[in-house]
C-alpha cells in the first residue's frame, strides 16, 4: 500500500511540473519585422544583418542574423533594392513598447552597402496585447557611404529631441520621421 502511494505521489509531481510549464515556453513571445531597404542605386546589399529590440527598462531581444527568421521563402534575395521583407521568430518577452532598435550590417558579401529606411516591429505572446512599434532609420549602413557607421541605434526609449518624433497613435510608437515619397532615397 505505501509503494502504491509513493507511486501516486511521483505521478502527480510529475503531472504538476509538465502542467505548470517548467519549461517557459509562455515566458517567449513572437516578433514580426518588416524591413523596407531603400529605392536608390546600390541600396541593397548581401550583408548579414543583425537586430537587438529594446524596451524602456533595458531588457531586449537580438537576432544575430536576421535572415534567419525570414518569411520570404528559401529562395528569396533579402535586403534588395526598394524591397519590404517580412521576418518572424519567437524569443524572451520584453516589456512594450519596443522602443529601442539597434541594426548592424556586418559589411560583407558581393555589395556590403545597405541603406535601411524602416524596421516596423509588431509583438505579442501568451496573455500579452499586440503591441506595434516603427523605426525611421533613413540611413546608411556602409563603411564607404556617409555616416561611415555599420550600425544605427535608434533610441526612443528616452528621447530629448534631436531628429526623432516619438508618437504614441493608437497602441503604435513610431520612432523617427516618415518620409514622404518624394524625399525617399
Amino acid at each position: 500500500m505505501k509503494t502504491n502511494r509513493s507511486f501516486h505521489i511521483i505521478l502527480i509531481t510529475v503531472f504538476l511540473s509538465i502542467a505548470t510549464g517548467d519549461d517557459h515556453y509562455d515566458d517567449y513571445c513572437v516578433y514580426t519585422l518588416y524591413v523596407k531597404t531603400g529605392s536608390g542605386i546600390k541600396s541593397g546589399t548581401d550583408s548579414k544583418i543583425s537586430i537587438a529590440l529594446g524596451d524602456a527598462v533595458g531588457r531586449s531581444v537580438w537576432v544575430p542574423d536576421l535572415k534567419s527568421w525570414g518569411l520570404m521563402g528559401p529562395h528569396h534575395d533579402y535586403y534588395e533594392r526598394g524591397n519590404v521583407d517580412v521576418f518572424s521568430g519567437r524569443g524572451p518577452c520584453i516589456g512594450s513598447p519596443i522602443c529601442n532598435l539597434n541594426v548592424s550590417s556586418d559589411g560583407s558579401g558581393m555589395f556590403p552597402s545597405w541603406y535601411c529606411e524602416y524596421v516596423e516591429v509588431t509583438s505579442t505572446g501568451p496573455h500579452r496585447s499586440c503591441d506595434q512599434s516603427a523605426f525611421y532609420v533613413d540611413q546608411w549602413l556602409s563603411s564607404r557611404m556617409p555616416p561611415f557607421e555599420s550600425t544605427a541605434v535608434i533610441d526612443g526609449c528616452r528621447m530629448s529631441g534631436g531628429r526623432a518624433v516619438r508618437r504614441i497613435k493608437r497602441g503604435s510608437l513610431i520612432v523617427g520621421k516618415a518620409r514622404k515619397r518624394s524625399e525617399a532615397y
